[in-house]
Parts: C-alpha cells; structure tokens; sequence
C-alpha cells in the first residue's frame, strides 16, 4: 500500500523524485513558491528537460497520484513523510547556500499535526540536520513529534529517470528505529539494490564525499590528459588500459572539458569548506578544483592556436549545457567560452539541442552572437566549430556537408568525440584534448571566400 509523501521543492531533484515515487505507487504533493512553475506542472508540462519525465509525469498526473501546488499545508496535512528538495546553491565563499533549506524548516515548523518524518533529499553539508531539527524545535515547541532523516539522491542528470527507479545503492541516514522503519516501508518491494543504513550525519557526508571523488578522477584523467600531450600519445588509450582494472574503473575517466552542472562543483567546494572548518588539510581537492578551472584556458588556448586572431572571425559553438540529455547549463564550459571568444571579437553561431534558449537568457543574441537551429547552420561559413557538449548529434554529424559548409574545416574538439585519423580523412584540421598535436593536412586547405 502507498504511502502519503510531500514534496518541498520541484527543481531538478524535486520533481524527479516527485514523479517517480508516484510512479511506484505512493500519492505524492509536490510544492512550489512559483505559480508559474506549479500551473507548469499541473498541465504536465516539465521544467526540465529529462528523457522519460514528461510520459511518467502526464501518466501519474492522470491517475490522481501526483499534485503539485503553491500551498504549503497541502504538502503537509495528510503527509506520512516530508522530503526536502529544494535548492543549495554555492555562496560566495563555496559553502552551501542554505536558506532555502532554513526557510522550509521555519515553514514546516507551524504545520506540524502529528508526528512527520522528515527527510533531507538536498544535498547538504554535514550536520544540517541538526540545524534543521534546532530550528523547527525552536518554533514549534515540543507538542509534536517529529524526526529528520538524510535519504541522498544519486542522479546523473540525463539520466535521472532510470537512476532513481533502478538505483545501485538506498541509502537510509537514521538516528531512531521509527524514521528507519518508515524509509525501510517506502522503498521495500520496489528495488533489488544494497541498501545502506547508517546515521544521518554519515548519510550526509556519503552523498558529498562521492561527488567530490567523482570530480577527482575526472581532473586525475585531465592531468593525464595534459601529460599525454607532451608525450605525444593518446589519453584515449591510457585511459582505457588504466580503467580495466576492476579497482579503477572505466567510469569517469573520459577526457575533456571536465566536469559541471549544479553537484559536482558545488558539491567538492562544500565539502573543502567544512573540511576546513573543522581543521582537516584538503589540499589534494583544491587541486582537483585547479585541474578543473584550467580546461577552458587550455581549449581556448587551441583556439587561438588554430585561428591565430580571433577578430572578426566566425566560430560555430556546438553544445552549451553542461553535459548531454539535460538543458542545464550550470557549471558549464561555454558559460566562461562563448563570453571570452565574444569579448575577444569573434562573431559566433551557437547550437544546442537543448540548452540555447537558457544561455541567450544569460547572453542574449546581438549582431555578434546568434543563436541557430542546427548543427549546419552553426558551421555555415565558420572558420572554426568548437565542441562544448557530448551530444550523440554531434557524433553522428554528416561531417562532409560540414566541411562544405565551412570557411575554414577547423574543429577544435573539447569532448574528443572523434578519431584524429578518421578527422584527417575527412578534411580537417582537427585538434582534441590529451591526443597528441592536431591532425594538419598535408597540402594548404583552400579557403572558401
């Protein structure tokens, strides 16, 4: 039998989690501050984009167990669990940004009717729980009980569907036996996966300590990278040598731009900060944060390398979110590329499958920056495309009609989506990360004016 759950917060994480726990069968209201967002949502339309939400989304929508609304009590009333899934961001100094999660504890606080379990689905710094527990105590009294849980989420944006409904690991941060029982009830049945109990302080920091050794091994694969090239070989292979070893792992060891989006940096920076405060020596992340803020320098540079000056130059920007299958551009590359090739005086035609529309809002077009519809358009009459995002598009370009289409057939390749070998048959002039020098060709190309 379903149980009754509340949503707090319909961001990426929030309406995820909303939509597939009623997709296991639970009766779930999802809230909102935004009307715009809840009539969004209410009409089946996502506010994000996410392979498989929409269909899961119009289908529990349909069969009465999904409800979003701006209205905080409804969240609450009738609500066995409440999960907190609201936002937190980045301050300034690279802690967590923690308001959000301090102004729905100061709301659920004077909606207490009984006991509630509630559970962190943010991720946080640990011990916010206690923070939590502190503030809702302090506004409610003790006339109801009530316990606070941490139950982390594990999704790879893109695929954030499938993580959640076929996970490879639960896990459960719990301080009493009933809010275990009650977590333990909620998912039983609905997964063959480990699941891990522990406490809700370990639960927090589980969730910061993956992202942050995930973000390791992508900028351990990037300074290998940037050693590949002066040794002239190919990180493609030595990552692939490297991650046959079932104690490494081929995950994550893809060379390239490095990592972004709204976890992994934010994540790393937190937990750097609460190391810190509490006086543990985190010099070993600090650089994984160096190796990471260096890509950009390092593509920009094989721009500059391959156009000479970039003024008054066309480059064709493919791909502006963070990474493929999703429109968030948080973190991304071409947040710092295409300000820093349009400062630099190149007119530049940006294409994205997805994600334009969220860059133009940071961006918008004028007479040097134009947002196009196509991977071609971006590439008419350029003199460079530059690759920002792994889109499976992209692989699969007709890449003869590109180099028709272009000035010049440059492609300066941050994801390392193509062989240099197959570019250099093709026509291109193609340079990639961590794969040696560029493919020149062998006579002076004619350039088309």
């Amino acid at each position: 039998m379903g149980m009754s759950l509340g949503i707090f917060g319909t961001g990426y994480a929030g309406l995820v989690t909303s939509v597939c726990l009623a997709q296991l069968g639970h009766s779930v209201t999802a809230t909102d501050k935004d009307p715009d967002i809840v009539a969004s949502l209410c009409d089946g339309t996502p506010t994000i984009h996410e392979p498989g939400l929409q269909d899961l989304l119009a289908a529990n929508l349909e069969a009465g167990r999904l409800s979003f609304t701006t209205r905080a009590e409804d969240a609450m009333s009738a609500s066995d669990i409440i999960f907190l899934c609201v936002g937190t961001p980045p301050r300034a100094d690279g802690r967590s940004d923690l308001s959000q999660v301090e102004e729905v504890a100061r709301t659920i606080a004077p909606l207490l009717n009984g006991y509630k379990l509630i559970v962190e689905k943010s991720t946080v710094p640990a011990r916010t729980a206690r923070w939590i527990d502190w503030t809702i105590r302090r506004l409610s009294g003790r006339e109801h009980e009530f316990d606070i849980a941490s139950n982390p989420e594990f999704l790879r944006e893109g695929s954030a569907v499938r993580d959640f409904l076929e996970p490879d690991r639960i896990v459960i941060g719990a301080d009493t036996e009933r809010a275990r029982s009650l977590l333990l009830d909620l998912y039983r049945g609905s997964f063959d996966c480990p699941i891990v109990m522990t406490s809700v302080t370990t639960a927090e920091l589980i969730k910061q300590t993956s992202n942050a050794f995930l973000a390791t091994k992508i900028s351990f694969i990037n300074m290998v990278s940037d050693l590949c090239e002066e040794l002239g070989v190919d990180v493609a292979t030595v990552a692939r040598g490297v991650g046959l070893d079932p104690r490494i792992g081929s995950h994550f060891l893809k060379a390239g731009l490095g990592y972004g989006g709204s976890c992994l940096p934010k994540d790393l920076s937190a937990l750097i900060r609460v190391a810190e405060d509490n006086g543990v020596n985190v010099g070993l992340l600090r650089e994984v944060e160096g190796v990471n803020t260096a890509r950009v320098d390092r593509l920009l540079a094989k721009v500059e390398g391959a156009l000479w000056v970039l003024r008054h130059k066309t480059i064709g920007v493919l791909g502006v979110a963070f990474k493929s299958d999703t429109d968030d551009i948080r973190g991304a590359p071409s947040l710092e590329v295409v300000p820093r090739l349009h400062g630099a005086g190149a007119s530049l035609r940006v294409y994205d499958p997805a994600a334009a529309r969220n860059l133009g809002r940071l961006y918008p077009p004028d007479d040097r920056l134009t947002y196009v519809e196509s991977a071609c358009e971006a590439a008419r009459g350029a003199n460079a495309l530059v690759i920002l995002t792994d889109w499976d598009e992209f692989r699969s370009l007709d890449l003869c009609r590109v180099r028709s289409l272009m000035r010049t057939p440059i492609i300066i390749d941050g994801r390392n989506l193509f062989e240099p070998v197959h570019m250099q048959a093709a026509g291109f002039e193609y340079y990639s990360l961590g794969r040696g020098e560029a493919t020149l060709r062998s006579e002076p190309q004619r350039v088309r004016l």
